[in-house]
């Protein structure tokens, strides 16, 4: 039996396990893919406070991982199958086995969201992708396009204008929603096309993916783009899935208190798969913070009781 089990490592789940390794509380970090998350996959991290010229995300996961091992939490790659709240605990079922705890961290963070066009499953590795950072090495000298119109689909566009022959920013709108500051580096960069008012109709090839096919929002006239490779940059879709049918959620995202509570005792959200207005790693370590607090101090008043 474990005091608490925290579903996801990103920054939030990590952090939290910090704080619930330094409260002494038996600690189980459950990830079924990269440690660091998100995050972790990042290139140029540069409004992470504490370091003024930048961190790799890598590198700053990977410090979050070992922060959280010296303070004894127990990480392992395995796959979540099940969650159950049953009169013993909270019960995790994963692939490999199955925990019992006092209490759990959500922390599994949001997903890229898909287009849902012809051709994207199809293509997906051979073309298709949804992080520029650990795809792009694969298109040096190669024409790509990224879709999207935020901060992140303008960084990555950014980031592959320095590896593929040209970059297409293919953007449903007018205007795009990064920062100004962002938006001028893109402006200013010659590799970069931007293909405005644009969404993606399709995505044709053979064995691998050779070209995008556009359609204007206004006229619906089509256009061929020739590509390599597509990078989806579209918003993020809460992980919610193991938890959905057990806590409240809003809009995909799990609602909670402001000690991280959701709507069964017990069981705490923190990051990106909160229902909340800003998603940045600092917020994240916030929230994986208060959670970690949260816990400890709800398993005294446990075991006060027993």
């Amino acid at each position: 039996m474990y005091d608490v089990i925290i579903l996801g490592a990103g920054p939030a789940g990590l952090t939290a396990a910090i704080y619930t390794g330094r409260a002494w509380l038996k600690t189980l970090v459950l990830e079924s893919a990269v440690i660091g998350g998100n995050a972790a996959v990042a290139d140029q991290i540069d409004n992470y406070p504490g370091f003024p010229f930048g961190i790799l995300g890598g590198e700053l996961m990977e410090n979050f991982r070992k922060q959280a091992e010296r303070f004894g939490a127990e990480i392992r790659i395995e796959e979540v199958v099940k969650v159950d709240n049953t009169p013993k605990g909270k019960k995790v079922i994963t692939t490999e086995g199955e925990y019992m705890a006092k209490a759990i961290i959500v922390a599994t963070g949001a997903r890229r969201r898909e287009l849902g066009v012809q051709g994207e499953q199809e293509f997906l590795g051979r073309g298709v992708s949804y992080c520029a950072t650990c795809d792009g090495a694969f298109f040096r000298g190669f024409p790509v396009a990224v879709v999207g119109g935020g901060e992140s689909a303008v960084k990555e566009a950014l980031f592959l204008a320095d590896i593929a022959s040209k970059v297409y920013l293919i953007h449903r709108r007018n205007e795009f929603r990064a920062t100004a500051e962002s938006v001028d580096k893109l402006m200013k960069n010659e590799k970069i096309t931007c293909k405005l008012n644009q969404v993606v109709k399709r995505i044709e090839g053979d064995t691998v993916m050779r070209r995008v096919i556009l359609q204007n929002v206004h006229s619906k006239e089509e256009e061929v783009l020739q590509a390599e490779g597509l990078f989806v940059s579209i918003g993020l879709v809460a992980a919610t899935e193991l938890v959905q049918r057990l806590i409240d959620t809003k809009d995909g995202y799990v609602v909670t208190d402001d000690h991280m509570l959701t709507s069964v005792q017990g069981i705490y959200a923190a990051g990106d798969i909160r229902s909340k207005v800003t998603r940045q790693i600092a917020t994240a370590v916030g929230d994986g913070a208060e959670a970690g607090m949260s816990v400890t101090e709800y398993l005294k008043q446990l075991d006060f009781k027993e």
